[in-house]
């Protein structure tokens, strides 16, 4: 087997990044807008014949020239690719992949999570990773008497806002037990560490709300893979349905009944993953919960609007939308930093 070399591509190299999307796109794939580590690999003409990249502990965006195909060159770019998590620090790792491929990335030791049917396949290198995470989940917290009504949220609370709280505190006042899970992928303008402190905060009066870390099996919409997608409903969607798959295995093992979302008007994102949610959740007995959102002074409160006012320093502003544990934290020292990318991000919104 001839042999080819395979190393890094950094940001300034246009021309070799021009030939990786020539080489995706031959292969129906786009690349990713979120990826922080890309190799390529080389024939003797210095040709690129194999790509991957990497985004935090997943995998992306792998391509083989096809007039390469059959040479183990996906394995050795996998291999490569794997030992960069490694160096990171990321011994479980995740990838996406078009279910086509799902059998081949079973060979090279991934197993699969969760998948919709003839167009995504989620997988990790675990082959108990998903399975420890529902153990350790009911492991946490007490199993629900047959009576009770269990509900649960999933938020970002980039920040954590009153419209999280009054969609938290609306869920504890018609349930027994709410579970809440913040999303830990660590991408958001306001860091998780900071994210789950005034999460925990603000809800720390309902004795009958318990939070957990949603670990890397539930991602956000705005760092799910779009690279295999034809456009940007079709990102959403999968999304979603993915979304749905794993929290309906979540659900299962707490005994969750009914999973509460905020309305957003003004969000594509939101409403997409509403109209899946309403739709998919009855059919594995699972109610959906839709809550307006909380207004002040007639505009809708959101952490996009939050954001928005804390790049412009308006104070005054962002204290009617936030609790006031959220509020006395960005007005501390330790905020500045936080502040500061906020003020310098272009658009601090979602759409």
């Amino acid at each position: 087997m001839a042999e080819y070399n395979i190393g890094e591509v950094f940001d300034f190299d246009k021309s070799t990044y021009q030939a990786i999307d020539r080489l995706l796109a031959q292969e129906g794939i786009r690349r990713d807008h979120n990826l922080d580590y890309t190799c390529a690999m080389f024939n003797q003409d210095d040709q690129v014949i194999a790509t991957g990249s990497c985004f935090a502990n997943t995998l992306r965006c792998l391509a083989v020239s096809q007039q390469y195909q059959g040479e183990g060159l996906m394995n050795r770019i996998v291999t490569h690719l794997v030992n960069q998590q490694f160096e990171r620090g990321n011994s479980h790792i995740f990838l996406y992949t078009k279910t086509s491929a799902s059998q081949f990335f079973k060979s090279l030791g991934f197993y699969e999570i969760a998948r919709i049917e003839g167009k995504i396949s989620f997988m990790e290198n675990q082959r108990t990773g998903f399975a420890n995470y529902l153990a350790n989940l009911t492991a946490s917290c007490p199993a629900p008497e047959a009576s009770q009504r269990v509900a649960a949220i999933v938020m970002n609370a980039n920040p954590f806002t009153l419209g999280h709280l009054y969609l938290v505190e609306k869920a504890a006042k018609e349930n027994d037990l709410v579970h809440l899970f913040i999303v830990s992928e660590d991408k958001s303008l306001v860091p998780f560490s900071v994210r789950k402190q005034l999460v925990l905060q603000g809800v720390a009066h309902l004795s009958n709300v318990i939070c957990h870390e949603s670990g890397s099996y539930i991602i956000s919409s705005a760092t799910f893979p779009s690279y295999f997608q034809e456009n940007d409903n079709a990102v959403i969607e999968s999304n979603a349905m993915l979304d749905l798959q794993i929290f309906t295995a979540i659900a299962k093992a707490l005994g969750i009944q009914r999973r509460y979302v905020g309305d957003e008007p003004f969000s594509r994102v939101t409403n997409i993953y509403n109209q899946i949610m309403q739709e998919k959740l009855v059919e594995h007995g699972l109610e959906c919960v839709v809550v307006n959102r909380k207004s002040v002074n007639a505009q809708i409160i959101s952490a996009s609007a939050v954001r928005e006012a804390l790049k412009h320093n308006d104070w005054a502003k962002m204290k009617t939308m936030v609790p006031d544990s959220t509020y006395q934290f960005f007005i501390s020292e330790q905020a500045k930093p936080i502040i500061s990318k906020i003020q310098a991000t272009e658009n601090v919104k979602h759409y």
